[in-house]
C-alpha cells in the first residue's frame, strides 16, 4: 500500500465533546468473513471497482484461511474464507452468513490503544502483536464491540510493504476500472432491543467518542415500522459509528429483520463517499449493482425542502439519488439493496456538499422503500 502522509490527518477537532485519547487516524481496513473469498473478490472488483492489492493463503504459508485485499482510494476491504472445516471462521459464517468481522482502525500506537481501551472496560480480542518481514513491522491489537464484531488497532508507521507481513502483492491481469469511491464516511451497527444506549456508552467510555446526533422513533418511522439511532464520533470526525436499535411498530422493522437473519448484532452498512455521485452510481448500475428506489413524487417538491443545489435534478431523479440539507450544506445519498443473499448488509453511497448530517429528511422515503423490499421477501 502506498504510505499515506500522516500530516494530512491532523484535522481540526470536529467533535469537541470527544476525549479522543487514542487518537484514531482513520479506517485502516474492513475485514469480511465470506464463504468464498476468491469469488467475493471478483464481485467487489467487477461490480464495485476495487483494485487487487494483496493476498495471503496456502502459497504464503497459511493453512487455515485465505484472504484477498482490495483497495479503492482510501477504502480497503479484506475478504477472508476458511480453508478447512470447523474453526471460528466457519462458525461465524454459519451463524451470520457473509459479514463484517473486523473494523480495523489506523493508530500511531496499537499497544497504547489496547491499554487505554481495556483499562476502561473493553474486552480483549487480541493482545498487541508485532508482525515483521523485510519491509518492516506492523503492530496489531484488538477489542470486542457489539455482537461478534471487533475493532483492531493497526500501527503501520514502520512498514513499507504492500499491506502487512504475511501478505504478498496480488497483481492479476483482470483489473476493472474504479467507480470513484474515496473513503468510508461511516459504518452503521444494528443492535438488539434497548441496547443502543449501552453501546453508545461503550464508545463514549471505552474509546472516547461523543454523540454527534440522535434520532428517535418520531424521526425514523413509517406507518408500519420504526427504529432509534445515535451517531457516535471520535474527535477529528474521521470515525463515525451510528448505532441503531429497533423501536415498536405495527410490523417487523428492518433492524428486526437484520437481527433475525444475522443472528445478532452486527454491521448493517458501510457508507462510502464519492466526489461525483451521479458518475459513481451510473457506473455501479451499469455493472449490475441494485439500488433501492423511491417514487418519482419524491422529486416533485424536494427542492422546495432542500433549496438550490449544484446538480441538475433530472439525473438525480433518474438514478433515485436522495437529497437533504442541514445548517452546513447539503448531501446526496443512495442505498443499495442487500448485497448478500441474507437481507443483512448493504452499502450507502454518499456525497457531501458541506453537510455533516445523515439525511434525516430522507428517512421516511428510504424506510418506505426498504419496507417494499421487506414485503417482497415476506419479512415485513
Amino acid at each position: 500500500m502506498a504510505q499515506l502522509d500522516k500530516t494530512s490527518f491532523q484535522l481540526p477537532i470536529e467533535n469537541p465533546a470527544a476525549e479522543d485519547f487514542l487518537p484514531l487516524l482513520g479506517t485502516d481496513y474492513v475485514e469480511l468473513y465470506v464463504g468464498n473469498a476468491k469469488q467475493a473478490a471478483h464481485y467487489y472488483m467487477s461490480a464495485w471497482g476495487f483494485q487487487p492489492l494483496a493476498y495471503a493463503g496456502l502459497e504464503t504459508g497459511l493453512k487455515d484461511r485465505v484472504s484477498y485485499v482490495l483497495q479503492q482510494d482510501k477504502i480497503r476491504l479484506v475478504l477472508t474464507s476458511p480453508l478447512k472445516s470447523g474453526g471460528d471462521i466457519n462458525r461465524h459464517i454459519d451463524a451470520h452468513g457473509d459479514g463484517v468481522k473486523s473494523i480495523a482502525l489506523w493508530v500511531d500506537d496499537a499497544t497504547k490503544s489496547y491499554q487505554e481501551t481495556t483499562k476502561r472496560g473493553a474486552e480483549s480480542y487480541m493482545e498487541p502483536k508485532t508482525m515483521e518481514d523485510d519491509k518492516g513491522k506492523v503492530v496489531v491489537s484488538g477489542i470486542h464491540t457489539y455482537g461478534e464484531t471487533v475493532h483492531l488497532f493497526v500501527e503501520r508507521g514502520d512498514y513499507k510493504g504492500v499491506f502487512m507481513p504475511g501478505f504478498r502483492a496480488w497483481d492479476p491481469v483482470y483489473k476493472p476500472s474504479d467507480v470513484g469511491l474515496k473513503y468510508i464516511d461511516h459504518m452503521v451497527g444494528n443492535v438488539g432491543w434497548n441496547e443502543m444506549n449501552k453501546w453508545c456508552q461503550f464508545y463514549e467510555k471505552v474509546m472516547g467518542f461523543a454523540q454527534l446526533v440522535s434520532f428517535d422513533d418520531k424521526d425514523i418511522s413509517t406507518e408500519y415500522t420504526a427504529l432509534m439511532s445515535k451517531v457516535m464520533s471520535n474527535g477529528n470526525g474521521r470515525i463515525k459509528f451510528p448505532i441503531n436499535e429497533p423501536a415498536e411498530g405495527k410490523k417487523k422493522s428492518q433492524i428486526e429483520e437484520y437481527i433475525e437473519f444475522y443472528n445478532g448484532a452486527g454491521v448493517q452498512h458501510m457508507a462510502m463517499a464519492t466526489d461525483n455521485i451521479i458518475e459513481t452510481v451510473t457506473a455501479l448500475k451499469n455493472r449490475g449493482v441494485e439500488f433501492l428506489t423511491v417514487p418519482s413524487s419524491y422529486y416533485e417538491d424536494v427542492l422546495d425542502r432542500v433549496g438550490e443545489i449544484d446538480e441538475d435534478l433530472e439525473p438525480l431523479s433518474e438514478l433515485g439519488i436522495l437529497i437533504d440539507r442541514d445548517d452546513e450544506g447539503y448531501l446526496l445519498q443512495i442505498f443499495t439493496k442487500p448485497i448478500l443473499d441474507r437481507p443483512t448488509m448493504f452499502i450507502e453511497i454518499i456525497q457531501r456538499k458541506g453537510a455533516k448530517s445523515f439525511g434525516k429528511g430522507n428517512f421516511k422515503a428510504l424506510f418506505e422503500a426498504i419496507e417494499r423490499e421487506q414485503e417482497s421477501r415476506g419479512t415485513l
